[in-house]
């Protein structure tokens, strides 16, 4: 592989070794590492050195110096270090290292883990500072020519999974040529920090290392290496009088690629409203685009060495597709996510919320066995991390299946609590306020749901609850506009066609509902009334569920 070091063929004899010869053959290759090697064997100790900080790794001597002492570390672990050392400031994927390290055998995840553990012990780094060895988000490692100090602290890829993404939000710019906007642009730049870090699956550089890049020469793809982000965000400020533009953009740090780019207009009132309503939309959206990006990135990865946060986001992707069998394929993912890293708690939320769906939306039977293990998949992704909003989002929805409408609220209600931009809760504690007859607060959060996430992959869900909700306030033509809106969003489910019957049969727009039927029996050839009254269970109130059937009756639905 061109820029890696060359190894002794004596470990080819290692990679062909059976498992008993091994422990001789490393032996001789650790004895030969001790012998003193001249000049002319190594062709010049000077290019054969690499530095990084206060270490020197001589790939001739085979040793690592700190400060002119020599550091012990184990052969795998110099090998691993000079794989990295060999590629200083590029990405080295795990499959690189794997092909490198150990020629190609197949090995765990484990084993990559606990070998990169080792070589941060023996450089005095750890998973969480990563001041030297950078993981590098669904890609590999990357060895830092200069330590990097201020780095969040987050797990590292022990224990099966890969780190989580990291992003680095830089100072918006001032566009004004008088300077007055840039109070206004580092304000909205904090406040995007703050509000990103609320999302526990992003690790987001703190505000003194990201700021410190101002000023500098660094090009982006510089800024990239030394914080070892994945991600960039930049901005910008421009004021015309009392008008406001602020624009934010959000780049894939490998290639610099457009992952998403918006501007916000807004009319100067209170300055802190502005900042905090602008880094309010701009978490949310760039939480819902990274999130999508972290899913194709995982689809494109060959499937050897998955971590836990890849197959994660790839049971992520089947539960968006929103079908029985994807609906399946997604919890048997979550299931080996678990095994490969018992300790990482979105699996479980996830899990939990795709076993309660099947029984609502899905061929499912209602069983209260499955009822209990989706609650106790919950409350262990809580327990997991109390501070992760979607683990108290995914116990909320379990709670409401259970018909356990208070804490399903409680639940919510604590997960906005500890993020305040996360779209899918705003729909969710929506749902429950429905079903308790508050109507107006439930289309409240609805919006709120639409406002931050427009182009969300649950979208048609905002939409066809939204849509439920109007009809249960007798709102007809308003719940016909939601749940018309909510069919045309591709991954939309059967519900949203049915809710659309429903309401139209209500308005006696014959002709519209009876096409909207049709629709409907296209989805799902099996729906009745008595379908939907055995799958709308959770419903707290009856006569919601009646006036819901009703609509359907007088469209002849059977």
């Amino acid at each position: 592989m061109p820029g890696l070091v060359r190894r002794p063929l004596l470990m080819k004899g290692v990679a062909e070794a059976g498992d008993r010869e091994l422990e001789p053959v490393l032996q001789v290759r650790e004895a030969t590492m001790r012998r003193p090697v001249s000049q002319s064997e190594s062709g010049g100790k000077a290019d054969r050195a690499v530095r990084f900080g206060e270490f020197e790794l001589d790939l001739a001597r085979f040793e690592l110096r700190r400060a002119g002492d020599i550091v012990s570390v184990e052969p795998r672990t110099f090998d691993l270090l000079a794989c990295l050392a060999s590629n200083i400031g590029r990405t080295v994927t795990r499959d690189e290292i794997i092909d490198e390290v150990w020629q190609g055998r197949i090995v765990s995840e484990a084993a990559l883990s606990s070998q990169i553990r080792s070589a941060r012990r023996a450089l005095g780094d750890d998973g969480n500072a990563q001041a030297l060895i950078a993981t590098v988000h669904g890609r590999g490692f990357r060895l830092r020519s200069e330590p990097l100090e201020g780095l969040p602290s987050e797990a590292d890829a022990s224990g099966g999974r890969a780190a989580f993404p990291t992003v680095v939000v830089l100072p918006c710019t001032s566009l004004d040529q008088d300077g007055r906007g840039r109070v206004l642009a580092l304000g909205i730049s904090e406040d995007i920090i703050v509000a990103l870090s609320k999302a526990r699956w992003l690790r987001v550089v703190p505000r003194s290392t990201a700021f410190s890049m101002v000023g500098t020469a660094e090009d982006l793809t510089k800024v990239a290496g030394k914080t070892g982000a994945d991600y960039l965000v930049t901005g910008s400020v421009r004021r015309d009088g009392n008008h406001v533009r602020v624009t934010v953009q959000t780049l894939d740090a490998h290639d610099l690629r457009s992952i998403w780019c918006e501007s916000f207009d807004r009319d100067m009132t209170g300055i802190f409203e502005l900042q905090e309503e602008i880094s309010r939309l701009v978490s949310a959206r760039i939480a819902t685009e990274l999130g999508i990006t972290e899913q194709q990135r995982a689809a494109s990865k060959p499937r050897k060495n998955l971590g836990a946060w890849e197959i994660y986001q790839l049971g992520s992707i089947e539960f968006s597709r929103f079908t029985p069998e994807s609906n399946r394929r997604c919890q048997r993912l979550m299931r080996q996510a678990i095994q490969q890293d018992p300790s990482f708690g979105s699996p479980y939320g996830r899990l939990a919320y795709a076993m309660i769906l099947e029984m609502v939306y899905f061929e499912g039977e209602r069983d209260q066995g499955r009822m209990d293990e989706a609650l106790e998949h919950a409350l262990r992704g809580v327990e997991c991390d109390e501070q992760d909003a979607n683990s108290h989002f995914s116990l909320g929805r379990v709670r409401l299946a259970r018909c356990e409408y208070e804490l399903a609220i409680d639940a919510l209600e604590e997960a906005l609590s500890l993020n305040p931009c996360l779209a899918l809760t705003y729909c969710g504690l929506g749902d429950s306020l429905a079903y308790e007859g508050r109507l107006e607060e439930a289309i409240g959060r609805f919006q709120t749901a639409i406002d931050l996430s427009p182009h969300d992959p649950f979208r048609w869900a905002f939409m066809s609850y939204r849509a439920l909700a109007h009809l249960f306030g007798e709102q007809y033509d308003q719940a016909a506009v939601w749940a018309r809106r909510a069919t045309q969003v591709p991954n939309s489910h059967y519900w949203a066609h049915a809710n659309l019957v429903s309401a139209l049969g209500h308005l006696g727009e014959d002709e519209q509902a009876r096409r909207a039927a049709e629709s409907l029996f296209r989805k799902n050839p099996c729906f009745s009334q008595r379908f939907a009254e055995e799958r709308l269970f959770y419903v707290k109130r009856p006569e919601q569920v009646e006036l819901f059937l009703e609509g359907l009756r007088r469209v002849g639905v059977p």
